[in-house]
């Protein structure tokens, strides 16, 4: 799991269950994290406005790696092979995962209007799922071709979250278990 915040980022192991945090890596207080992936026993998180990004051995939290990247890091995930990220734009960059450099840019679009504030991502059975920030949806995206193919509308589940917390804000999560087929979701100070 990770957190966003000028001085108090984190990224840290999280039973899911309870919600306990078993080790955790807090980020220098200069930047904002703004998401994570693993993929091949390594963690990647992004920074918001800092254009770098750092790379994390699972089992340690040490740092092995970092690179840079001229965009603002919104959201990260992989397709196995590739890092994929959004910058809040309607634009989705590919990463080698061996150099950290962009192999590619897919412009996502439903129709033909481009699609914007791409935020939160999660590969899942060959699609792209991504946030639409200060929205409560979830797109589904074909990135053979950049369209929008299915929308999830969580306007409920915002509204539940916001009753039971009053500060609760954006939808801005997404992770998916595999094993149990699950689509987890939460947002800013959403609770548990």
């Amino acid at each position: 799991e990770s957190t966003g915040q000028e001085g108090a980022s984190w990224i840290a192991e999280v039973e899911l269950a309870s919600g306990k945090q078993d080790k955790k890596l807090l980020l220098a207080d200069q930047y904002f994290g703004e998401g994570i992936t693993i993929l091949n026993k390594r963690i990647y998180q992004l920074t918001w406005k800092g254009q770098i990004g750092f790379v994390y051995d699972i089992n340690s939290f040490q740092k092995i790696n970092e690179f840079q990247y001229e965009y603002e890091g919104w959201g990260i995930t992989h397709d196995g092979k590739n890092l994929i990220v959004s910058d809040g734009t309607d634009k989705i960059h590919l990463l080698d995962t061996a150099t950290l450099k962009e192999i590619t840019v897919i412009n996502i679009k439903q129709g033909s209007i481009p699609v914007d504030k791409l935020n939160e991502l999660e590969f899942i059975e060959g699609y792209l799922y991504a946030n639409r920030w200060m929205t409560n949806e979830v797109l589904k995206i074909d990135l053979s071709d950049g369209s929008v193919v299915g929308t999830l509308d969580l306007t409920e589940l915002a509204r539940e979250a916001n009753q039971r917390n009053p500060s609760a804000d954006v939808l801005n999560g997404i992770a998916y278990e595999k094993k149990s087929g699950l689509l987890l979701v939460t947002g800013k100070w959403w609770p548990l």
